[in-house]
């Protein structure tokens, strides 16, 4: 549990340093942010589902890695 919660964790820390930096990006990087938002409240809701068996699934843990990249490389073209 406490390697699910730090997964979680290091996904919700990319997202929230992305998340400071959104409003000066373009109309594109918004709508980048709005995407991956959409997915993130996805991946969130089946996250706490899975919570109570106490390990993501495989498929969760790839979802929630290709979020994190995601939110990365935002911040990291608005640097």
């Amino acid at each position: 549990m406490p390697d699910m919660q730090k997964f979680i964790d290091d996904l919700k820390t990319a997202r929230d340093e992305a998340k400071l930096k959104i409003h000066l990006g373009s109309k594109d990087v918004q709508d980048q942010w709005a995407e991956l938002e959409k997915r993130w409240h996805s991946f969130k809701a089946k996250a706490e589902l899975e919570k109570t068996a106490g390990e993501l699934s495989s498929t969760m843990r790839e979802l929630g890695s290709e979020l994190k990249h995601a939110y990365v490389r935002l911040r990291q073209a608005l640097q």
